[in-house]
């Protein structure tokens, strides 16, 4: 059988151009190992073995099983479903571009050829290369590799475009597109009063979709509503306006239950995917381009311009302060009233 050797580790088949799988058999850094390589590529199993014979220092882990093992960790950490599903469809493309490859043996240049595969936008991108860079930072922390190849690939650049509030006009034409939506369905005529309570409470609440699906009943007291982002998990109260307060009571009639505005059953995702899509209907019917996300954008705009400061309003909307500022900060009403006298006391010298 021909052999070929090196630093002691050997791989061996009939001949280099046989699909039989590829074995290896020797000793790597004094302890004995005879295994498969789960390979039928000739150089493909010399590249592998180099990578084991340079990891000096570190474990020989293959990509493959450090993706299982940093879910393992992600599940343990109790992180968000939504988040554990991005890793996961992280973990299956690194699986198949890098299977068997050990993690020490991935380079900065690899990393870039993956990503040059991604077919997103440079936001999207952005974020996805911030969880490659985590689950090489949790490598690292392991010891399975010597440094973060994935901090060496500069993040893309993304144009932040102005958050845009709705107008008083637009918002209105929302509220009475209301009762224009379709009334079938279980709930019937009802839909346009759940949807209207929806409405009201993303535009006056700040909660995000997702957020105001999970809403349940023991959160109103009175007019007074305690919003509790799932992403700070810090709990603040807010008081309503009574009309929304009077629809949002009317939409728990029609169907009383833990949530206002979820049955509990099924997955939350679909849930959410489905007043998405009502939101969408809602913006062809009332002829306003919007989403679920302006309505939280014009009721931190609102507050801002009506002097509450950057520091609450990040509470309120379960934000840090750097990212109240990055997207409200051209709205804060104290800070453009300096700026304005700032340059009227230029004008004057």
């Amino acid at each position: 059988m021909r052999e070929l050797k090196r630093s002691g580790v050997k791989d061996f088949r009939a001949h280099r151009k046989c699909q039989c799988p590829i074995w290896a058999q020797g000793t790597l850094r004094g302890q004995w190992m005879k295994k498969s390589l789960d390979l039928r590529n000739w150089e493909a199993a010399q590249k592998l073995i180099r990578e084991w014979e340079s990891g000096a220092g570190h474990k020989t882990i293959p990509v493959k099983e450090a993706c299982d093992r940093f879910l393992e960790d992600c599940k343990a950490r109790h992180l968000r479903p939504p988040t554990i599903a991005k890793y996961n469809l992280l973990v299956k493309e690194l699986k198949e571009e890098f299977g068997n490859r050990t993690v020490a043996g991935i380079t900065v240049d690899e990393l870039r050829a993956y990503r040059e595969g991604w077919e997103l936008g440079a936001i999207s991108a952005g974020k996805k290369l911030e969880r490659l860079r985590s689950f090489f930072r949790f490598c690292m922390d392991s010891e399975w590799c010597g440094r973060n190849p994935a901090q060496g690939i500069k993040a893309p650049i993304a144009a932040t475009l102005p958050t845009l509030p709705l107008t008083k006009d637009d918002f209105d034409k929302i509220v009475w597109a209301c009762e224009l939506f379709p009334a079938n369905g279980i709930y019937r005529k009802g839909n346009r009063i759940r949807v209207r309570a929806f409405v009201l409470l993303l535009r006056y609440s700040g909660l995000r979709i997702r957020d105001a699906v999970l809403l349940t009943e023991d959160k109103l007291v009175g007019n007074k509503l305690l919003l509790y982002s799932a992403k700070t998990g810090v709990p603040v109260h807010i008081p309503l306006p009574e009309e929304v307060v009077k629809q949002l009571a009317w939409a728990y009639e029609l169907s009383p239950g833990k949530y206002f505005f979820w049955s509990g059953a099924g997955e939350v995702k679909s849930c959410v995917n489905d007043w998405q899509r009502t939101l969408s209907r809602l913006s062809e019917l009332s002829g306003v381009r919007f989403h679920a996300h302006m309505l939280r954008d014009t009721f931190a705009v609102e507050l801002l311009q009506k002097g509450v400061s950057l520091e609450n309003v990040a509470v309120l909307l379960g934000n840090t302060i750097k990212i109240a500022e990055k997207h409200y900060s051209p709205w804060v009403k104290s800070r453009q009233e300096s700026l304005t006298a700032e340059i009227e006391k230029a004008w004057k010298l």
